[in-house]
């Protein structure tokens, strides 16, 4: 008995940590790599969480009707790896985003880059990047 529950207990250890990989997207499933889009906007929220980072933009268009984009990024230990803090994103801050639209239509892209209104500019270390 001892013994089947050491081996339930092992292979529970090994399959747990794989959960989140079976959740994990491939990006051409999610994005079309054929659909770039710019938009400028002010940030509304940032998610600094894995799988990917993900922040908020309301966008603004030429009629004055503000529309929440939810733009995905690389994971947090990526970003910080190309240089990125949590401070270079903050709500409230103006930008411009190049990225990838989603292929279901809805306000939700894959980053590619952001520009701050100072000319601040980092890439978002997305697979958009790579056009996978």
């Amino acid at each position: 008995m001892r013994k089947k529950l050491g081996v339930l207990v092992a292979g529970l250890g090994l399959v747990i940590p794989a959960i989140p990989a079976f959740a994990h997207h491939s990006f051409a499933a999610e994005y079309d790599a054929n659909k770039p889009i710019t938009l400028n906007g002010v940030v509304t929220k940032l998610d600094w969480t894995n799988p990917h980072a993900r922040f908020y933009v309301d966008i603004k268009d030429k009629s004055g009707k503000v529309t929440n984009w939810n733009l995905e990024l690389a994971s947090p230990n990526a970003l910080r790896r190309l240089g990125w803090t949590r401070d270079f994103l903050k709500v409230g801050t103006e930008v411009t985003v190049d990225a990838v639209l989603a292929k279901d239509g809805s306000n939700m892209a894959s980053a590619k880059s952001i520009t701050l209104a100072d000319g601040r500019k980092m890439v978002a270390g997305s697979l958009a990047d790579e056009g996978k």
